[in-house]
């Protein structure tokens, strides 16, 4: 009886604090999507008093306009590479880095360090070496080579965004891939060395496969993180050169905030959204059933 009083009192006073936590989920989240949701229905507009209901009409305005598509396809590409990069290299380095002794563990602390900063301080750093009057520049004049515009033209500034945006998301692939490469047991590695697999074979057959819950988690926040891509598109580049590196987020921030078009934005951002969710919800889908053949 005792101990039934003792679990009825801890459970009872765990109570504000999970009705405290419903409350900040709903405040924080479930309230501003819900008032997205509506507001992507009207033509709200701050500088108006009110607001008309225009049912689909902002939906459909998407269809036509040319600057969503183009911010559209430059967010996939930029994604996609991204992902992969990401990973690869998060990959490699953990391998690299996969020892436990005090030199290794301070390099691993090391390379958490850009996943740790602020992207808009990222971004600052790495406009300070790209710009045309930059470090990476005067190297290149130093080594008798002409500047290059890195931010400049558009292949070259698309090509520093996936960069930097690499940069900073393979501090993160690494930490959950060496995290998740200290779960394999050493056994497995002994087993296939009396089998006589090679050092391919084995990652093959024993690394892939036991890390494989790590590559899951890895890709699908790598999306999800990369599809909502602003603060370093807007130090470096601001969309240019001629709006070509403008991501869906940042076209919606200037839908709303520069052109005051709030019922357009929300409907943009309920597209942002369901195509997340539904990129996610696939990729999570596929790479579960990977683990279950592996």
């Amino acid at each position: 009886m005792g101990q039934g009083r003792e679990e009825v009192t801890r459970r009872a006073g765990l109570a504000p604090i999970a009705w405290l936590a419903v409350l900040l989920y709903l405040l924080f989240l479930v309230y501003p999507l819900g008032r997205s949701l509506f507001l992507s229905f009207t033509d709200r507009n701050p500088l108006k008093a009110d607001s008309t209901f225009v049912g689909l009409t902002n939906y459909l305005d998407m269809l036509d306009d040319p600057r969503l598509l183009a911010t559209l396809r430059f967010t996939l590409l930029v994604v996609v590479v991204v992902t992969v990069v990401a990973n690869v290299f998060g990959l490699a380095f953990a391998l690299l880095l996969n020892r436990n002794t005090a030199n290794y563990r301070v390099m691993r602390t090391l390379i958490f360090i850009p996943q740790v900063l602020s992207g808009v301080i990222v971004a600052f750093i790495w406009r300070s070496i790209l710009t045309q009057n930059g470090l990476l520049n005067a190297a290149l004049a130093q080594a008798g080579a002409r500047p290059v515009a890195w931010l400049g033209s558009t292949d070259l500034a698309t090509v520093s965004i996936c960069a930097v945006v690499s940069w900073m998301t393979i501090a993160f692939a690494t930490v959950v891939y060496s995290a998740a490469l200290r779960t394999v047991p050493p056994e497995l590695y002994e087993a296939a060395r009396v089998d006589g697999a090679g050092a391919l074979a084995r990652f093959r057959a024993v690394t892939l496969p036991m890390i494989a819950p790590g590559m899951t988690i890895n890709v699908v926040l790598c999306l999800i993180t990369t599809f909502k891509l602003y603060d370093v598109i807007a130090v470096l580049t601001g969309g240019g050169p001629a709006n070509t590196t403008q991501s869906t987020a940042y076209y919606l921030l200037e839908v709303a905030f520069t052109s005051n078009l709030f019922g357009y934005s929300s409907a943009i951002a309920m597209l942002l959204l369901a195509l997340t969710a539904g990129i996610a919800y696939t990729v999570t889908f596929l790479l579960r059933k990977r683990e279950a053949r592996l």
